[in-house]
């Protein structure tokens, strides 16, 4: 029962994050069709709005917050894997489990909670951008701060989850565990 319960909360954050990179895929083609349109606009017909300017860097942090989740589960960080590419399924579940739980997560709950202060800030004033003709917004972009460390700290519950669960296995075969690589 309580792998069953593991398995299927390992399922649900993966299907969460899947959903989350795809929408944030989408939102890459947006930005850089937005960035032509910059670009093309300013250099072929010498217009510019500052707000068209700053929505592409909103849409950059959308991208790379909350698509560090999605990167998480398709191990797409950045890894030194001199050792870790020989090591067993049972030897990178123990290694990546160490990591979430001594590193990924205090890191994510680090950025949570020193960064709270001063997301809740603009929102009070509700910030908007210093320059004339900005996005009045600039609260909303600074709250991606929380959601990355929300978004990357539910993908971390799956990948201890997931390391737990091929730990614990009897069998070599871990296969039907969710997501196992």
């Amino acid at each position: 029962m309580l792998l069953t319960f593991a398995n299927k909360l390992v399922q649900s954050i993966d299907a969460f994050t899947e959903l989350l990179g795809k929408m944030i895929a989408w939102l890459t083609l947006l930005m850089v069709l937005l960035t032509f349109s910059i670009v093309v606009l300013r250099y072929g017909f010498n217009l510019g709005w500052i707000g068209m300017q700053e929505s592409v860097l909103y849409f950059h942090g959308l991208v790379f917050m909350l698509g560090a989740a999605y990167t998480l589960k398709h191990e797409g960080h950045v890894r030194v894997d001199i050792f870790y590419q020989k090591y067993t399924l049972k030897q990178k579940a123990l290694l990546n489990l160490f990591g979430s739980v001594m590193l990924l997560l205090p890191v994510c709950i680090f950025i949570f909670f020193i960064s709270l202060n001063y997301v809740m800030s603009s929102w009070e004033i509700m910030e908007s951008s210093p320059e004339a003709g900005g996005l009045p917004l600039v609260y909303l972009n600074k709250t991606l701060i929380l959601m990355l460390a929300i978004t990357l700290t539910l993908q971390g519950i799956a990948e201890i989850t997931r390391n737990l669960l091929i730990l614990f296995q009897d069998s070599p075969d871990t296969n039907h565990v969710a997501g196992a690589k």
